[in-house]
């Protein structure tokens, strides 16, 4: 029988158990937040009032990603019901290009490629790369097109209403880490729509440098109209001293300015090592900003964690004024980058200097870090000065995503209900079984299958082996459509073996 005549038999419009990943999930985006979370998800969301750092570790398939998706969702509905009280949401996911510009700048360095590249990889190049894409993301919703886009002019209005020291902090966040290829367009861009501050002594020095060619002319002209003599010392001493003044004034501008300009942003090229950026974007963003924003302790010029924690604070001013109270960072896909693939020590150079107390317990960020399951086991092989500062007692530890037999089933319950037709009326995952199957054995069956994707794999598989053994005219004569007992338990120990073999890591998933 043609699998999709028994889902049109049983009304649904699409196989509620073929998805593997939920980011291409189309049945899971249909489905109600409270109609699939995990046991543990309001422990690793939290007060969204008061946002804390939650640590979870899982199996590959079981469902981190749905996780992360779903605190996304619940992000959205809370904004629009609290909106004096929102979250902004930053989703660290992507490691994919900031680890690869660390791996290309750590290969450039020493000439030669180590087996694991990460071992000098530290908190500051995580913060770094958190803070360029809170700020590209803030960035871009400012410099959008204001007619089109309402919540642009409401976030450029918030922000020209708040206090100075926010603008000025937006201003050099956006100097520093936005990471659009045309930044210094952007740093003009920004600074006109919030008011920002202006550099206003390089703009006296550039009209000085402008205008300053009428001081010799004009002594040229009083000498000429006076009718002195060239070979008279007058000239040589008015024309040369007027000239030469000029000459001052270009040279501090285009050469002293520049040179200074740049050697500063070749210090922050030299410690933020996680962006692509060029050292003329850096130089021309950070040129329109006042000298005194450029100080020591301000900006990123050396490898201490102080200015980057004060970056943070900039951050959550930056957010408070434009109505949020909160601020949460989802780390996902850890094992997804390139230069990574799933590699366990890799995971744990990349991981690790994240796990750091004063980081994770920063007022007003929430971090929720869905990790793989090998960090678990080699998290319980650290020394206990490591777990002094990380503090995994404060974080909101959950050692292993765990779903049982019945929470799978209410899962898979749920998909089913989500993919029937319209009016097509209520149906239980038990209703696809034989009247000999009771309820508990699916839950049994299921149970041993231990997180979403596996159980996905047994329903499938049941209805495959279903069709590929009867024809639809005798599914239509016994009037029956529903699978039997002899399948549900061949396929239930053909994947528990498979999961078995798994998780001693005998086969891929």
């Amino acid at each position: 029988m043609n699998i999709t005549h028994y889902f049109r038999h049983w009304k649904l419009t699409e196989n509620p158990f073929c998805a593997e990943e939920a980011r291409q999930d189309a049945v899971f985006t249909r489905l109600s937040a409270s109609a699939a979370t995990h046991p543990d998800f309001e422990k690793i969301i939290g007060d969204l009032s008061k946002p804390a750092t939650s640590i979870v570790f899982g199996e590959k398939g079981s469902g981190k990603t749905a996780i992360r998706l779903q605190m996304a969702q619940r992000l959205d509905d809370w904004n629009e019901t609290h909106p004096d009280a929102r979250a902004l949401l930053i989703a660290y996911d992507d490691l994919n290009p900031p680890l690869d510009r660390f791996w290309t700048r750590q290969r450039s360095r020493s000439g030669k490629s180590t087996d694991n590249p990460f071992t000098r990889l530290k908190l500051t190049d995580h913060m770094d790369a958190i803070l360029q894409l809170a700020t590209t993301q803030l960035v871009d919703r400012c410099v959008g097109r204001l007619e089109t886009r309402p919540q642009a002019r409401l976030t450029v209005k918030a922000i020209r209403q708040a206090d100075p020291s926010v603008r000025r902090d937006f201003m050099i966040l956006q100097s520093v880490y936005d990471q659009s290829t045309s930044a210094p367009h952007r740093t003009r861009q920004l600074r006109a729509m919030i008011r920002g501050p202006r550099n206003r002594a390089r703009l006296a020095w550039s009209a000085l440098a402008w205008v300053g060619w009428i001081a010799p002319a004009a002594v040229a002209g009083w000498l000429v109209w006076k009718q002195i003599p060239f070979a008279d010392r007058a000239w040589l001493w008015g024309f040369g001293a007027t000239l030469g003044a000029w000459g001052l004034v270009l040279a501090k501008r285009y050469l002293y300015d520049e040179w200074r300009g740049r050697r500063v942003a070749k210090k922050i090229a030299r410690q933020i090592r996680v962006l692509d950026r060029s050292i003329v974007s850096w130089t021309q963003s950070l040129s329109q900003l006042p000298r005194a924003l450029l100080g020591p302790g301000q900006i990123p010029i050396d490898g201490g964690e102080d200015v980057r924690f004060e970056m943070f604070h900039r951050l959550y001013r930056l957010a408070e004024a434009i109505g949020y109270s909160s601020v949460i960072i989802v780390v996902d896909r850890i094992d997804e980058p390139t230069s990574v693939s799933g590699d366990p020590d890799r995971m744990r150079a990349v991981v690790w200097p994240m796990l750091s107390n004063k980081f994770l317990q920063m007022e007003g960020f929430g971090f929720k870090l869905l990790l793989p399951i090998e960090l678990r086991y080699a998290l319980f092989r650290e020394s206990s000065s490591f777990f002094q500062e990380a503090r995994l007692d404060k974080q909101n530890l959950i050692e292993q995503l765990v779903w049982t037999g019945a929470t799978l089933y209410d899962l898979c319950a749920a998909r089913l209900r989500a993919c029937r037709a319209q009016g097509a009326g209520d149906i239980s995952l038990s209703d696809l079984f034989d009247d000999d199957v009771r309820p508990q054995d699916v839950v049994d069956a299921l149970d041993q299958m231990r997180q979403p994707r596996d159980a996905f794999k047994l329903l499938y598989q049941c209805i495959q082996e279903y069709c590929a053994n009867i024809t639809e005219d005798a599914a239509r004569s016994e009037g029956a459509w529903r699978i039997p007992r002899l399948i549900l338990e061949t396929v239930r120990r053909q994947q528990a073996d498979r999961v078995g073999q798994l998780q001693r890591g005998m086969r891929p998933a």
